[in-house]
Protein backbone atom coordinates (compact mmCIF):
# COMPACT_ATOMS: atom_id res chain seq x y z
CA UNK A 1 0.00 0.00 0.00
CA UNK A 2 1.14 3.51 -0.85
CA UNK A 3 1.53 6.18 1.84
CA UNK A 4 2.14 9.94 1.91
CA UNK A 5 3.50 11.54 5.09
CA UNK A 6 2.58 15.14 6.00
CA UNK A 7 4.53 16.54 8.97
CA UNK A 8 6.51 19.76 9.37
CA UNK A 9 9.08 18.18 11.71
CA UNK A 10 11.70 16.90 9.28
CA UNK A 11 13.41 14.52 11.68
CA UNK A 12 10.12 12.90 12.75
CA UNK A 13 8.90 12.64 9.14
CA UNK A 14 12.15 11.08 7.94
CA UNK A 15 12.13 8.58 10.82
CA UNK A 16 8.52 7.62 10.06
CA UNK A 17 9.36 7.13 6.39
CA UNK A 18 12.33 4.92 7.26
CA UNK A 19 10.26 2.81 9.68
CA UNK A 20 7.35 2.34 7.29
CA UNK A 21 9.59 1.56 4.32
CA UNK A 22 10.96 -1.41 6.28
CA UNK A 23 7.54 -3.03 5.95
CA UNK A 24 7.30 -5.29 2.88
CA UNK A 25 3.76 -4.21 2.01
CA UNK A 26 4.07 -0.44 2.70
CA UNK A 27 5.78 2.14 0.47
CA UNK A 28 6.15 5.82 1.38
CA UNK A 29 5.71 7.40 -2.05
CA UNK A 30 6.06 11.06 -1.00
CA UNK A 31 6.51 13.41 1.94
CA UNK A 32 5.30 16.96 2.59
CA UNK A 33 6.17 19.52 5.27
CA UNK A 34 3.15 21.84 5.04
CA UNK A 35 -0.60 21.70 4.62
CA UNK A 36 -0.58 23.19 1.13
CA UNK A 37 2.23 20.94 -0.06
CA UNK A 38 0.50 17.95 1.54
CA UNK A 39 -2.78 18.42 -0.30
CA UNK A 40 -0.91 18.92 -3.61
CA UNK A 41 1.26 15.85 -3.00
CA UNK A 42 -1.73 13.62 -2.21
CA UNK A 43 -3.58 14.86 -5.29
CA UNK A 44 -0.51 14.05 -7.40
CA UNK A 45 0.23 10.58 -5.95
CA UNK A 46 -3.28 9.42 -4.85
CA UNK A 47 -1.92 7.17 -2.08
CA UNK A 48 -3.96 4.61 -0.16
CA UNK A 49 -3.26 6.39 3.14
CA UNK A 50 -2.16 9.90 4.13
CA UNK A 51 -0.53 10.08 7.59
CA UNK A 52 -1.09 13.67 8.72
CA UNK A 53 0.28 15.68 11.66
CA UNK A 54 -2.45 17.51 13.55
CA UNK A 55 -0.68 20.86 13.71
CA UNK A 56 1.19 22.35 10.78
CA UNK A 57 2.37 25.94 10.45
CA UNK A 58 -0.13 26.68 7.67
CA UNK A 59 -3.07 24.52 8.67
CA UNK A 60 -4.97 22.18 10.93
CA UNK A 61 -4.59 18.44 10.23
CA UNK A 62 -8.33 17.82 10.31
CA UNK A 63 -8.92 20.56 7.72
CA UNK A 64 -6.14 19.06 5.58
CA UNK A 65 -7.85 15.67 5.74
CA UNK A 66 -11.12 17.27 4.58
CA UNK A 67 -9.27 18.83 1.61
CA UNK A 68 -7.56 15.51 0.83
CA UNK A 69 -10.93 13.76 0.74
CA UNK A 70 -12.09 16.30 -1.87
CA UNK A 71 -8.96 16.03 -4.05
CA UNK A 72 -8.35 12.29 -3.69
CA UNK A 73 -11.51 10.47 -2.52
CA UNK A 74 -9.76 7.08 -2.60
CA UNK A 75 -7.16 8.22 -0.04
CA UNK A 76 -7.94 7.49 3.60
CA UNK A 77 -6.49 9.77 6.26
CA UNK A 78 -5.06 9.08 9.67
CA UNK A 79 -3.79 11.57 12.25
CA UNK A 80 -0.46 11.04 14.03
CA UNK A 81 0.08 13.72 16.66
CA UNK A 82 1.76 14.80 19.86
CA UNK A 83 -1.51 16.60 20.69
CA UNK A 84 -3.73 13.55 21.23
CA UNK A 85 -6.71 14.98 23.10
CA UNK A 86 -10.36 13.92 23.38
CA UNK A 87 -11.66 17.03 21.62
CA UNK A 88 -9.52 16.38 18.56
CA UNK A 89 -10.44 12.69 18.46
CA UNK A 90 -14.15 13.53 18.58
CA UNK A 91 -13.79 15.92 15.67
CA UNK A 92 -11.76 13.38 13.72
CA UNK A 93 -14.38 10.66 14.24
CA UNK A 94 -17.20 13.01 13.24
CA UNK A 95 -15.24 13.80 10.07
CA UNK A 96 -14.76 10.11 9.23
CA UNK A 97 -10.99 10.07 9.63
CA UNK A 98 -9.73 6.48 9.71
CA UNK A 99 -7.00 6.62 12.34
CA UNK A 100 -5.89 8.70 15.30
CA UNK A 101 -2.67 7.84 17.13
CA UNK A 102 -0.19 9.65 19.40
CA UNK A 103 3.43 10.04 18.26
CA UNK A 104 4.43 7.78 21.16
CA UNK A 105 3.03 4.87 19.09
CA UNK A 106 5.55 2.14 18.23
CA UNK A 107 6.66 1.43 14.66
CA UNK A 108 4.76 -1.89 14.74
CA UNK A 109 1.55 -0.21 15.93
CA UNK A 110 1.86 2.49 13.27
CA UNK A 111 2.35 -0.04 10.47
CA UNK A 112 -0.62 -2.09 11.73
CA UNK A 113 -2.73 1.09 11.88
CA UNK A 114 -1.80 2.03 8.30
CA UNK A 115 -2.93 -1.43 7.16
CA UNK A 116 -6.23 -1.13 9.08
CA UNK A 117 -6.97 2.32 7.69
CA UNK A 118 -6.08 1.22 4.14
CA UNK A 119 -8.52 -1.68 4.55
CA UNK A 120 -11.32 0.72 5.50
CA UNK A 121 -11.22 0.04 9.25
CA UNK A 122 -10.57 2.42 12.14
CA UNK A 123 -7.31 2.56 14.09
CA UNK A 124 -7.73 4.57 17.31
CA UNK A 125 -5.40 4.66 20.31
CA UNK A 126 -7.32 2.71 23.00
CA UNK A 127 -6.21 4.91 25.92
CA UNK A 128 -7.29 8.07 24.12
CA UNK A 129 -10.60 6.43 23.16
CA UNK A 130 -11.30 5.57 26.81
CA UNK A 131 -10.33 9.08 27.92
CA UNK A 132 -12.60 10.57 25.25
CA UNK A 133 -15.59 8.52 26.42
CA UNK A 134 -15.10 9.58 30.05
CA UNK A 135 -14.25 13.25 29.45
CA UNK A 136 -17.60 14.51 28.18
CA UNK A 137 -17.86 17.26 25.59
CA UNK A 138 -15.38 20.09 25.82
CA UNK A 139 -16.78 23.61 25.46
CA UNK A 140 -13.42 24.68 23.99
CA UNK A 141 -12.58 24.86 20.32
CA UNK A 142 -9.43 22.91 19.30
CA UNK A 143 -7.47 26.16 18.95
CA UNK A 144 -8.57 27.34 22.43
CA UNK A 145 -7.41 23.97 23.78
CA UNK A 146 -4.06 24.39 22.00
CA UNK A 147 -3.49 27.84 23.38
CA UNK A 148 -4.40 26.72 26.92
CA UNK A 149 -2.00 23.80 26.62
CA UNK A 150 0.79 26.12 25.46
CA UNK A 151 -0.02 28.36 28.48
CA UNK A 152 0.17 25.46 30.95
CA UNK A 153 3.85 25.93 31.81
CA UNK A 154 3.41 29.64 32.55
CA UNK A 155 4.55 30.81 29.11
CA UNK A 156 4.15 34.47 28.17
CA UNK A 157 1.71 35.62 25.46
CA UNK A 158 4.68 36.11 23.12
CA UNK A 159 5.94 32.55 23.74
CA UNK A 160 2.47 31.05 23.27
CA UNK A 161 2.03 33.00 20.01
CA UNK A 162 5.32 31.60 18.66
CA UNK A 163 4.50 28.04 19.70
CA UNK A 164 0.99 28.15 18.27
CA UNK A 165 1.97 30.10 15.11
CA UNK A 166 -0.59 32.81 15.99
CA UNK A 167 -0.59 36.58 16.47
CA UNK A 168 -0.38 37.79 20.08
CA UNK A 169 -3.80 39.44 19.85
CA UNK A 170 -5.31 36.17 18.63
CA UNK A 171 -3.72 34.33 21.57
CA UNK A 172 -5.23 36.85 24.01
CA UNK A 173 -8.65 36.35 22.41
CA UNK A 174 -8.42 32.55 22.63
CA UNK A 175 -7.30 32.71 26.28
CA UNK A 176 -10.09 35.14 27.14
CA UNK A 177 -12.70 32.94 25.41
CA UNK A 178 -11.39 29.83 27.18
CA UNK A 179 -11.47 31.53 30.59
CA UNK A 180 -15.05 32.69 30.00
CA UNK A 181 -16.25 29.26 28.83
CA UNK A 182 -14.63 27.52 31.80
CA UNK A 183 -15.72 30.26 34.24
CA UNK A 184 -12.12 30.66 35.35
CA UNK A 185 -10.72 33.81 36.96
CA UNK A 186 -7.41 33.56 35.06
CA UNK A 187 -5.65 31.41 32.49
CA UNK A 188 -3.90 29.28 35.13
CA UNK A 189 -7.25 28.32 36.62
CA UNK A 190 -8.59 27.67 33.11
CA UNK A 191 -5.66 25.30 32.46
CA UNK A 192 -6.37 23.45 35.72
CA UNK A 193 -10.09 23.06 34.92
CA UNK A 194 -9.41 21.88 31.36
CA UNK A 195 -6.80 19.37 32.57
CA UNK A 196 -9.15 18.03 35.26
CA UNK A 197 -11.75 17.28 32.57
CA UNK A 198 -9.26 15.81 30.09
CA UNK A 199 -9.83 18.59 27.56
CA UNK A 200 -6.12 19.40 27.25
Amino acid sequence: MRVVLIDDENLIRSALATMLDLEADIEVVAQASSAAEGVRTVAEHTPDVAVVDLQLPDGDGLEICAAITQHSPATRCMILTSHARPGYLKRALEQGIGGFLPKTTSAEQLAAAVRQVAAGRRAIDPELAAETISSGDSPLTPRESDVLEFAADGASIDQIARRAHLAEGTVRNYLSNAQAKLQASNRHEAVAIARRHGWI
